[in-house]
């Protein structure tokens, strides 16, 4: 009988799974997603050789199932089809650790009970994320959880780069920078030597772009600085959420315009960035395909931004050798990447037009001095990897 462990990364309209074999840098058996959650959820699968594997039998779901009965279902699902393999763990994203976690660990009442209290740092995530473990632990209590954090990559950073400019006793209280999409920079950070060699030590950004996007400045493959902060609102413009903000302006809604602290976070987290911008989608695919000129400005301050916020991680790290290009938008836009590029010429960044259309893996031109590189990054490799290292040591 092999041993698998089953990843779970738990969003607010999604549950990515993955079931991998027990080892490191294991391939994975399946791949698949339960999409449509909280409206009309469709399983879907793959094996490891890209066929599609048949989920008809998970249909005629209540359309208003919660993510508990949905990772029930999905553990059903998985203990009919997962032959003589033994399911000996279970590993999540956690978007936010707090202070009290840099690494993986196993979850307990203690371990659950803390992170529950970080729920309004990162209210889109965090409790969708407890929401699975939460099920796994009723289903099935004996099983060990692993929690894998987007917050521990960023721990590397020394103290100037993780404060705020707000009284001292704040800081010490934890209201301080701590960043996100750590999973996905581990990542890219373990694959940089197979790219660049000797450079994938020096000045290195990372700038993962999705729905949620921040960048990565790193020195010796570790975390310097970073985009975001205290929650995954700050930094870079987003599909719904608006970046970084002048704090007037909440101070402003809150007094000029009667707004509370719901409708505020409402409006910063689900009516902002691309979607608020072009008043027509947070997706950048629907807006690169769109010709109403809203479309358009959204897309060039979206890059404006990603370029701007480049430029400043720079200074954190004395200078640049390396960009990297991930995550959904990172990985399939061409446009984005050329309007983000043209903004840094000045930095000795020149793309090949040829390689950037074709989504090559590196995209930047013999005259660059700049490396510049399109990886895809795979979050779930990380967090099986963790949980099976964490499991180990019990």
């Amino acid at each position: 009988m092999s041993d698998v462990v089953l990843v779970l990364n738990a969003g607010s309209s999604s549950i990515k799974f993955a079931v991998y074999p027990s080892g490191a840098n294991a391939v994975p058996l399946i791949r698949g997603k339960v999409a449509g959650v909280g409206r009309d959820p469709v399983f879907s699968a793959i094996r490891a050789d890209g066929t599609a594997i048949d989920m008809s039998m998970l249909t005629n779901i209540d359309v208003a199932a919660d993510h508990e009965t949905l990772v029930s279902l999905l553990l059903d699902w998985l203990e009919q089809h997962r032959g003589d393999r033994r399911l000996v763990a279970v590993g999540h994203r956690v978007v936010h650790g707090g202070r009290g976690f840099s690494r993986p660990v196993v979850v307990d009442d203690a371990v659950l009970s803390q992170l529950e209290h970080l729920i309004q740092l990162a209210p889109l995530h965090q409790p969708h994320n407890l929401a699975a473990i939460r099920a796994i632990s009723r289903l099935q209590p004996t099983l060990p959880q692993v929690a894998c954090f987007d917050t521990s990559f960023h721990r590397t950073q020394d103290r100037l780069a993780q404060l705020f400019a707000l009284p001292r006793d704040m800081s010490d209280e934890g209201i301080l920078r701590y960043g996100f999409h750590g999973l996905s920079y581990e990542c890219i950070a373990s694959i940089l030597p197979d790219h660049l060699g000797e450079r994938a030590e020096g000045r290195v950004i990372v700038a993962h772009l999705g729905n949620g996007a921040s960048m990565c400045a790193m020195k010796n493959r570790q975390s310097v600085a970073t985009s975001m902060g205290f929650t995954a609102l700050d930094g870079l413009l987003m599909g719904r959420r608006c970046g970084a903000l002048d704090a007037g302006v909440v101070l402003y809604l809150m007094q000029s315009k009667g707004m509370n602290a719901t409708e505020i976070e409402t409006l910063l987290y689900r009516r902002s960035g691309l979607l608020g911008v072009s008043a027509i989608s947070n997706n950048m695919r629907d807006l690169e395909q769109s010709d109403d000129p809203r479309a358009r400005e959204a897309i060039e301050l979206f890059c404006f931004r990603a370029a701007s916020v480049l430029g400043g991680l720079v200074t954190a790290l004395g200078g640049l050798d390396a960009i990297v290009f991930t995550a959904g938008i990172g990985e399939n836009s061409a446009q984005v990447r050329r309007l983000i590029c043209d903004r840094l010429v000045h930095l000795g960044v020149d793309l090949d037009p040829r390689c950037n259309d074709g989504n090559s893996l590196r995209i930047s031109s013999v005259r660059s001095s700049v490396d510049v590189l399109v990886l895809p990054t795979d979050e779930e490799a990380v967090i099986a990897n963790a949980t099976n290292e964490t499991v180990a040591l019990r």
